[in-house]
């Protein structure tokens, strides 16, 4: 006879109430969190709302270093916060990160590109480039999450340069070819946009980025 389930934890006792994460559904995991935010902020400092996503991005790799790569351009949290009012669509460019996003405290669709229907390219193109391509004009007005494919983001800053809209662009693919050089093209684009410096990035940074934007929104808009 199969186990009866457990009640849900109350993960609203001995809570720090000057903290949120709506990704910890335990007073366990929320302990962990609120622990490593607590470390975090004593090391990267605490001023502001890219300083908590330096926070964040740092915890995801387990490195502080990562706050120090990190960079902004043209005010992507409000922008963000923005998009996220509008319920504009998030676009990903692989499921992983497309599984990262937190569904809570927001009402916009998390799709993964590589679902986008499109032709195959006889060029030798990524499936991820290829997708960016035939969804075109649908991007404007978006969010778009690129935490591995740097060939994704140069196919995206071709798109943007040829008059393509997104709202946001969290570009920090991991790697060693055009990882780097992907997001220093990003950040010559007159678009809103979050990056990191060299060849290290990923999904969990990436997706720390977004979480974080989608926590602030939760926060400012009682969708906790």
């Amino acid at each position: 006879m199969p186990e009866e389930c457990s009640p849900p934890v109350d993960t609203t006792e001995n809570m720090n109430t000057d903290y949120t994460d709506i990704g910890a559904d335990t007073a366990e995991g929320y302990a962990i969190s609120s622990k490593s935010r607590d470390l975090a902020r004593k090391k990267i400092g605490n001023n502001g709302p890219l300083d908590r996503i330096r926070q964040r991005c740092s915890i995801a790799v387990g490195d502080f270093a990562m706050a120090d790569l990190m960079r902004f351009h043209g005010d992507p949290v409000m922008t963000g916060l923005s998009a996220l009012k509008n319920r504009a669509t998030i676009y990903t460019d692989i499921r992983m990160v497309q599984t990262g996003i937190q569904k809570k405290g927001h009402f916009s669709e998390v799709k993964c590109i590589l679902d986008t229907p499109c032709t195959p390219d006889s060029t030798g193109k990524t499936r991820t480039s290829i997708a960016l391509m035939a969804l075109g004009e649908q991007l404007n007005g978006s969010i778009i999450v690129i935490g591995n494919a740097p060939s994704a983001l140069l196919a995206l800053c071709d798109l943007i340069q040829k008059g393509t809209l997104p709202a946001l662009v969290i570009g920090i693919p991991v790697g060693f070819v055009n990882a780097a050089e992907s997001k220093e093209l990003l950040r010559t684009l007159d678009i809103p946009s979050i990056s990191n410096e060299g060849t290290r990035g990923g999904t969990p940074v990436a997706v720390a980025a977004m979480n974080e934007i989608i926590t602030m929104f939760a926060e400012e808009n009682s969708t906790l």
